[in-house]
């Protein structure tokens, strides 16, 4: 398994067009992807689940990867939320 913590540094939080974006690149590997915020965790290819989060500006959160691709999507996904400017 491999996991990466960030902080979001949007000030609107993790928002529905980068948490789109993100859910995308996530759907595309087979490796399970979750994403953790205050103790709660959801499927990171799910829209709903990630908005369910409502993760503030200034919050850490949890990215989890697990499977055959792991490695690959946990690079992805850090860099699609670098690009997006939700994390720094």
């Amino acid at each position: 398994m491999k996991e990466v913590s960030v902080t979001v540094v949007d000030p609107v939080g993790l928002h529905a067009r980068p948490a789109t974006v993100a859910v995308n690149a996530a759907s595309k590997f087979k490796s399970e992807v979750k994403v953790s915020y205050k103790g709660r965790s959801v499927n990171m290819k799910s829209i709903m689940g990630v908005m369910s989060l409502g993760i503030p500006t200034q919050s850490e959160i949890t990215v989890s990867c697990e499977g055959e691709d792991e490695e690959e999507a946990i690079k992805t996904i850090e860099e699609v939320l670098r690009e997006q400017k939700v994390i720094a």
